[in-house]
């Protein structure tokens, strides 16, 4: 729960240096969030958090979106989900097509044709899976091409984020593919909380 509070504090800052005033909706005011954090934490608040966490990378990301239309951050987005769905080593065919589901529906990923996006995200997931440690280095070098743009590559960690988030579940295994995905675009892991 820590790590949530963490990456919302973080992300806050994050969107407040980004000078994205618009997008941050009415809990903006230092006194909105210093009362929800005052808040008492029931069990109940973490699962609020990260379902508030996800929304605002998809906020973030859908800020940029006419930016995110490069080849590069299209094929690393997709190296990332991939990554995170077959974190744990495995990926049973109905997650495969839920993660499909969720690329080809999020927003910002619709600046591409879906079968591009599904075609690369099945490449790399049966890479993962005939065999993982090949797989996973194939996949880093792909999300590294989209190092040479900071937007871009913080775009590809979020995308990965929002899908791995989706389910409501942040498994240490997807924690820890996306901070080697922070690693090979030279974006610091504190920055996601990871």
């Amino acid at each position: 729960m820590a790590m949530w509070d963490k990456i919302k504090d973080q992300a806050k800052t994050f969107q407040q240096s980004q000078g994205t005033r618009g997008a941050g909706g009415p809990g903006q005011g230092p006194q909105g969030h210093q009362g929800q954090q005052g808040s008492g934490r029931p069990g109940s608040s973490s699962g609020g958090s990260k379902a508030q966490l996800i929304g605002m990378f998809k906020t973030q990301l859908a800020s940029v979106k006419t930016e995110l239309k490069s080849g590069a951050y299209r094929d690393a987005s997709m190296a990332m989900c991939a990554l995170v769905a077959a974190a744990d080593g495995q990926v049973e065919p109905a997650e495969r097509q839920r993660v499909e589901e969720l690329i080809v529906s999020n927003e910002v990923l619709q600046n591409f044709p879906a079968d591009q996006l599904r075609q690369r995200f099945n490449q790399h997931v049966d890479k993962l899976v005939a065999n993982f440690e090949l797989g996973k280095s194939e996949a880093l070098q792909v999300i590294a091409k989209a190092a040479k743009k900071p937007a871009e590559a913080r775009a590809v960690i979020q995308t990965g984020m929002v899908i791995a988030g989706a389910d409501g579940v942040f498994e240490q295994s997807e924690q820890y593919a996306i901070r080697e995905a922070c690693t090979a675009l030279g974006v610091p892991p504190s920055e996601f909380g990871v």
